[in-house]
């Protein structure tokens, strides 16, 4: 593997059943389909680096927000062979509690994450109860605990993490989200987080309604497109056709992880 190409692996830990009108703005009220919710974190894999993507939720935020919980992150983690105590980067796609959740779990780890988000999760948006409710006080105070202690790195719009591996800023869902773009033996690969909840979000150009920005999301769904070697290159944050789509990194990991930067099945 080259120094500038990297192995992805998706690692599931929650669970949310959901009807397809909840997962659209204005979507049919009629259209009672299932359209669960899985939840993820990421592993960059590279030969000298690796870096996390989003971090989840733990146990007890799960029975608080009424998710089914798998596993924790970590042995998620653990089961691929990634020890959470060596990571050095963990890169917050956004402030959300289901995506920088469980803070002790990388204690030797600089975050990245946009100045724009931690503005907007610290500012006067909060303040509305509409806009700070997918948001934890205990997150948020964490992160500024870490910008006190020299563990956090902030990216403005685009910058480079390292050789193959960019941040981007997207917005919409959150003023200040960014999508990973990872330089793999396939292609260029796009982890969209929530800037593309699931598949149907960007093709078919339909926002999804928790929303800070509608125009911004419906540009990050065009945004990702293009930062993506193609459609198939794109992967969204909550989809549970990811598991059906990529193959698993080993046997008995079968709806655990799965592996992001060989080809999709079929």
């Amino acid at each position: 593997m080259a120094s500038d190409t990297y192995q992805i692996y998706a690692v599931r830990y929650a669970h949310n059943e959901r009807q397809a009108r909840e997962n659209f703005l204005q979507g049919d009220p009629h259209d009672t389909a299932p359209m669960p919710l899985d939840y993820f974190v990421w592993a960059v894999v590279g030969e000298s680096r690796s870096f996390i993507f989003d971090t989840g939720f733990d146990k007890a935020m799960a029975q608080k927000r009424g998710r089914e919980f798998l596993r924790p992150p970590g042995d998620g983690l653990q089961a691929i062979g990634i020890d959470p105590a060596s990571i050095k980067d963990v890169v917050i796609s956004h402030m959300h509690y289901d995506h920088t959740g469980n803070n002790d779990l990388f204690p030797n780890a600089t975050y990245h994450l946009q100045d724009r988000e931690m503005a907007f999760c610290t500012g006067r948006c909060m303040c509305h109860p509409n806009l700070r409710r997918s948001f934890e006080e205990a997150d948020v105070t964490a992160m500024i605990g870490r910008l006190f202690r020299n563990r956090v790195q902030f990216h403005s719009g685009v910058d480079e993490l390292a050789p193959g591996i960019t941040v981007h800023h997207v917005g919409g869902h959150t003023d200040g989200l960014q999508v990973m773009r990872v330089k793999t033996e396939r292609g260029w690969v796009v982890l969209a987080a929530d800037a593309s909840h699931f598949y149907a979000n960007f093709e078919q150009m339909r926002a999804y309604p928790t929303v800070y920005s509608v125009g911004d999301m419906l540009e990050g769904f065009a945004t990702i497109r293009r930062l993506a070697s193609s459609l198939q290159h794109v992967v969204p944050g909550h989809d549970p056709l990811v598991l059906q789509r990529y193959p698993a990194p080993k046997p008995g990991l079968e709806g655990v992880a799965v592996r992001l930067d060989v080809e999709p099945k079929g």
